[in-house]
C-alpha cells in the first residue's frame, strides 16, 4: 500500500494515464477530468485527516441492466453491464475499529465495528450499508478492521446506475483490501453488498446490481442457483456505432421502496399460489394452465407481472444468442420488446398516472430512434432513468431534445467498463 506523494507521482505517469483509460475510456478530456478528480480526493483525504499511510484505493462501477427487468430477485436471468462511472474510495487502516468516513457533499461518518448488529435506528443510512458490509464478511471468515477514508462518486443516487450497489461493492473492497490483500471473488463482495442492503439497509433486492459492478464487462448472469451463473460477452456497442445513452428524467422518486417490494411480493405470491418460493421452481406452461386459479388468488397485476418475467427469461436467453451471433438488429428488438413489457406488464413506468417523465421519455426516444437503436425503462422503475441504444450520428439530436425536456445534463452517454471492483495505484492493477 501506498503514500500520497507516490499516488500523485504515478497519476502524472505514462502508466497512471493508461490506467484510467482503462476505466474511464482513452477520450483526452475525460483523462483529464479523471486526473483533476482523483488529485482532489487526495487534497481531501489530506485535508479531514492529514498524511496517511498504507492508503489503498478501490474502484467500483455503477450499472446498467440492459434485459431481465426485476427478474433476479426471483431467480431468472439477467443481460447487464458495468459502466465507465464509479465510486472512489481512497482509506487508510487505523488500529481500533473506529471507521471514519468523509463522503463527498456530506458530513463526516463516525461509526464503531464493534457492534455489527443491525441498528433500527440505522435503517436507510449509509451507517447501515457499511456495518451491513462488514458483518457479512466477519461472518465468513474475514478480517475486518477500522479506517478513514474519504469517498466520491460518479453514481449519483437516483442515475438509475445503482448508486447503493457502487458504494457496497467500494466498502467491500477497501475492507478487502486493507485487511484481506484484495482476495475476496466477485461473487462474495456482491453477496457481502446484497446482504447489507437487504439485512441492514431494509431494502429489498436480488443480486443484479452487485454482481455486475463487482464483476464489470458485459455479462449474462442465470440466479437459477445459489452461485450465480455468469457469462462474459466480448461484444462492443460503441465499435457497432451505438452508444449507451442514460436520460435522468428527473421526475419525484419519493418513497419508492413498496411500489419495488410489490413487484418481487406480488411474482412471489403467484410462486405460492404453485406451491413454490419463486417462479423459476415453476414453468411458463404450468403457470399458463392454472391462470384462472392463480388470477383468483393473487389478483390481475399479481398474474401479469409473473408473465413478464416468465417471456423477459426467455427474452435474455435469445438476446444473448443474438449478441453472439454479431445480429445487432435482432437484439436491439429484444431491448425494445422487454422496454414494453416492463410497460406494460410489470408496470413499472410510472406510480402516479399524472406523472410519467419515463414515458415521455420512452416515446420521444422512439419518435428519434425510429427503426434504430432501442430503449427501455433502466432499473427500477417507477421514476428515474430510460436506457437507450443512440446511433452516433444521432447523438447529439437525442441529447438536445431530452435536454429541453428533462433539463440540461440530462444524458449521460456511456461506455461499458471491462472491470468490475479494482485497486487503483502503481503496482496494484489487481483485476478481481
Amino acid at each position: 500500500m501506498l503514500d500520497h506523494e507516490r499516488y500523485r507521482r504515478w497519476l502524472r505517469t505514462a502508466a497512471g494515464q493508461k490506467r484510467l483509460s482503462e476505466l474511464y475510456g482513452q477520450d483526452n478530456d475525460t483523462l483529464r477530468a479523471q486526473t483533476a478528480r482523483y488529485a482532489c480526493l487526495f487534497n481531501e483525504y489530506q485535508a479531514v485527516y492529514g498524511e496517511g499511510a498504507d492508503l489503498c484505493l478501490v474502484s467500483a462501477p455503477g450499472r446498467t441492466e440492459i434485459i431481465g427487468n426485476h427478474t433476479d430477485h426471483n431467480r431468472g436471468r439477467v443481460l447487464a453491464a458495468a459502466v465507465n462511472l464509479d465510486t472512489l474510495a481512497l482509506a487508510s487502516p487505523r488500529r481500533d475499529l473506529t471507521l471514519r468516513l468523509k463522503s463527498e457533499g456530506y458530513a463526516l461518518l463516525t461509526l464503531d465495528l464493534g457492534q455489527l448488529e443491525p441498528a433500527p435506528e440505522e435503517n436507510g443510512t449509509t451507517a447501515s450499508l457499511i456495518r451491513g458490509v462488514a458483518a457479512r464478511m466477519s461472518a465468513l471468515g474475514l478480517k475486518i478492521g477500522g479506517f478513514d477514508a474519504v469517498v466520491t462518486s460518479q453514481v449519483m443516487p437516483g442515475s438509475g446506475l445503482s448508486s447503493s450497489a457502487a458504494f457496497e461493492v467500494a466498502m467491500v473492497g477497501v475492507f478487502d483490501a486493507l485487511f484481506n490483500s484484495f482476495s475476496m471473488n466477485a461473487q462474495l463482495r456482491a453477496q457481502a453488498g446484497q446482504y447489507a442492503e437487504n439485512v441492514h439497509f431494509g431494502k429489498p433486492s436480488g443480486l443484479m446490481d452487485q454482481m455486475a459492478s463487482a464483476v464489470g464487462g458485459l455479462v449474462a448472469m442465470d440466479f437459477a442457483k445459489d452461485t450465480p451463473d455468469i457469462e462474459a460477452l466480448a461484444f462492443s456497442f460503441a465499435a457497432s456505432g451505438f452508444h449507451l445513452v442514460v436520460v435522468d428524467t428527473r421526475g419525484s422518486h419519493g418513497d419508492l421502496t413498496p411500489a419495488y417490494s410489490a413487484i418481487q411480493s406480488e411474482m412471489q405470491a403467484v410462486a405460492r399460489a404453485m406451491g413454490a418460493g419463486v417462479l423459476r421452481e415453476r414453468g411458463k406452461e404450468e403457470f399458463t394452465r392454472r391462470l384462472p386459479e392463480i388470477r383468483e388468488k393473487t389478483g390481475d397485476r399479481a398474474v401479469l407481472r409473473a408473465l413478464h418475467f416468465y417471456n423477459e427469461n426467455e427474452r435474455v436467453s435469445r438476446a444473448v444468442g443474438a449478441l453472439k451471433a454479431g445480429e445487432l438488429g435482432l437484439f436491439f428488438g429484444m431491448v425494445n420488446e422487454s422496454g414494453l413489457s416492463s410497460w406494460t406488464l410489470l408496470q413499472n413506468l410510472y406510480v402516479e398516472p399524472k406523472a410519467q417523465p419515463l414515458a415521455l421519455a420512452l416515446a420521444t426516444a422512439r419518435e428519434i430512434l425510429k427503426d434504430e437503436g432501442a430503449c427501455r425503462v433502466h432499473g427500477g422503475g417507477f421514476a428515474g432513468t430510460t436506457l437507450n441504444f443512440v446511433p452516433e450520428d444521432k447523438v447529439a439530436e437525442f441529447t438536445r431534445r431530452m435536454d429541453s425536456l428533462f433539463g440540461p445534463g440530462s444524458c449521460h452517454v456511456l461506455d461499458v467498463r471491462a472491470e468490475g471492483a479494482a485497486l487503483v495505484g502503481p503496482t496494484l492493477d489487481s483485476r478481481q
